[in-house]
């Protein structure tokens, strides 16, 4: 296993498990396969509605908690101070734990949706550098935001985001955002790290897949490690889960990576912080 150092000084593992759209019994089951298989980071929501299963799973598991980093993310109409109190309250209570320890804001407020947007990111901000302190929450991040929302952030914040969780895959992996992140020692987090499956019809992975006898999977996973981001793949599978995980054993060429770097826009969810609740395809 590899481990990120954050800008906190805290570690985090370089591949975690998602698990959107994993939910009841096939959550449950899905996160303890993980947690066995040797995953330490389980990434979760409150929109994903899971954070239940979630918690049931980590239990179940009979992993030491201790050796589980845990992320929830709190939802964009949850903004707000109070709002964010309350909502962490509930997501914690869900997970049935004693404290998380990364919470994320899913999504920023934007000016199409807040008067003062910028303000409503600072006091929900404010609100979660106040569960760190008070020792519910270990490290705070943030999840889909842009430098024109981060620098605002950046300029108020008391304590800086250790990570940006953002849509990263072959095809799709704004290139720009990474740049400010790392300029600034923000970890970057990589969700659909599999471009919504198109990266399985790519031609040029499957030739690089060929040659290091890996899977589509593991060549992507791969790539996003090799561009120093964590990588959260997901599935309900326990050989996929078993194979996404075994991804430390070999590298990518330069030529390789920027051949990856350089495909064509695939995959993209449609997702823009500016947009929602509007997709821009």
């Amino acid at each position: 296993m590899k481990y990120y150092q954050l800008n906190n000084g805290n570690k985090i593992p370089a591949i975690g498990f998602g698990t959107y759209q994993a939910e009841e019994k096939e959550g449950i089951e899905a996160v303890k396969k993980a947690l066995q298989t040797g995953y330490r980071l389980i990434d979760t929501a409150a929109k994903y509605e899971n954070e239940e299963a979630v918690g049931k799973g980590i239990k179940e598991s009979k992993v030491p908690r201790e050796e589980i980093i845990v992320t929830t993310k709190l939802w964009r109409e949850e903004l707000g101070y109070e709002n964010t109190k309350k909502a962490f309250e509930t997501s914690l209570a869900k997970l049935d734990l004693d404290y998380i320890d990364l919470y994320l804001i899913h999504w920023p407020a934007n000016a199409k949706n807040y008067n003062n947007w910028e303000k409503t990111n600072n006091e929900t901000w404010r609100a979660m550098e106040e569960l760190v302190k008070e020792g519910k929450v270990k490290n705070i991040g943030v999840s889909n935001f842009w430098p024109e929302h981060l620098e605002p952030l950046l300029e108020a914040a008391e304590i800086k985001p250790v990570i940006n969780q953002i849509e990263f895959h072959p095809g799709y992996w704004q290139p720009e955002v990474t740049k400010f992140c790392k300029q600034n020692d923000i970890l970057v987090e990589a969700w659909s790290p599999l471009a919504r499956g198109k990266v399985f019809e790519n031609k040029e992975i499957k030739t690089i897949a060929e040659k290091h006898q890996k899977s589509v999977a593991q060549i992507c996973l791969r790539w996003i490690l090799e561009h120093e981001a964590l990588v959260i793949p997901k599935s309900s599978t326990p050989k996929r889960i078993e194979d996404n995980f075994d991804i430390f054993c070999f590298q990518l060429t330069s030529e390789e990576i920027q051949t990856i770097d350089n495909l064509p826009q695939m995959g993209f969810s449609g997702e823009l912080p500016n947009h929602w609740p509007d997709k821009v395809n």
